[in-house]
């Protein structure tokens, strides 16, 4: 059967390597933990429209599915908790939105017919961003250990140990409710391992969205959409491609974040915004660029 397992950002940058620099950069910081408030407070809605979805049945899902909406409940309040002990911005992140993306690349046309069919997705769906929740939450405590131990840095990790175990089962009761599934028979073990391979191609590049805006971006996400389209049924790919590939191709936000992005940059210092910046934009290797970018 599929493994679904995050990826690096285009092959080249590791969670690890992001967040080795975020903690370094105390203003991209505290974006970084109101970016996990905001998801984790989201998931509560995702979650509960599933559960009225499916309309109390089968009543063990239901049951896992409310338990699931408290842990994520109480990861938001302990990070809403955190950001206003901090004095931290508490609203709406800026820049792209992970999860707006990810919704937007699944679509309803997507989802199977029966009832079987939808909770297999669900599943597949929720699985796939819970373990890029824990590959982020896991490296940023080992970044956050190898920092310097001031009483903040402290405080962040240690609201993040508290959330991490919880994720992690949050992971394995998925493997575990996916893998109930695929025994029951031959054709619902294909079910369950197309549905993993289509998640992991749309949290890839819902992710990717949010964090390449270098030139070429838009190339690179029409990429990504055709590694989804390749995961759909062939009579469901031609009308998911027309109804996806405008806003691929002429992202509102993409463009938005470029302009923010290059504007801050300006105004922090015009002359290294010719020097660096500028080529930084049109390189081509996400490593190299991350190295040079910490200043903006």
């Amino acid at each position: 059967m599929t493994v679904a397992y995050p990826h690096k950002l285009r092959g080249q940058l590791s969670a690890q390597d992001i967040l080795e620099r975020v903690v370094r950069q105390r203003d991209i910081h505290m974006v970084t933990l109101n970016r996990y408030r905001f998801n984790e407070q989201r998931s509560c809605k995702d979650l509960t429209d599933l559960i009225e979805k499916l309309d109390g049945k089968p009543r063990d899902l239901i049951k896992d599915l409310s338990h699931h909406i408290a842990d994520e409940a109480r990861h938001a309040l302990w990070l809403t908790d955190l950001l206003y002990e901090l004095g931290e911005d508490i609203g709406t992140p800026p820049g792209s939105s992970y999860i707006d993306e990810f919704e937007r690349l699944i679509g309803y046309e997507t989802i199977g017919s029966s009832p079987e069919d939808g909770i297999i997705e669900s599943l597949a769906a929720i699985n796939v961003t819970e373990k890029r929740g824990c590959e982020y939450f896991a490296a940023h405590i080992r970044a956050l250990q190898k920092s310097e131990q001031t009483p903040e840095n402290i405080k962040i990790r240690e609201t993040i140990e508290k959330i991490m175990p919880e994720e992690v089962a949050h992971v394995r009761w998925g493997n575990r409710k996916l893998a109930e599934i695929g025994k029951k028979s031959e054709a619902l073990h294909a079910k369950v391992d197309l549905a993993k391979r289509k998640y992991a191609a749309i949290e890839q590049a819902a992710y990717e969205s949010g964090m390449d805006v270098l030139a070429g971006a838009e190339v690179r996400r029409v990429e990504n959409l055709m590694k989804i389209v390749d995961t759909l049924p062939l009579w469901q790919r031609p009308q998911y491609l027309v109804d996806r590939l405008p806003q691929t191709l002429f992202s509102p936000e993409l463009q938005k974040t470029r302009i923010d992005l290059a504007k801050k940059a300006w105004e922090k210092d015009p002359a290294s915004f010719v020097e660096k910046f500028i080529p930084m934009f049109f390189a081509g290797n996400l490593k190299d660029t991350a190295a040079k970018a910490g200043e903006y």
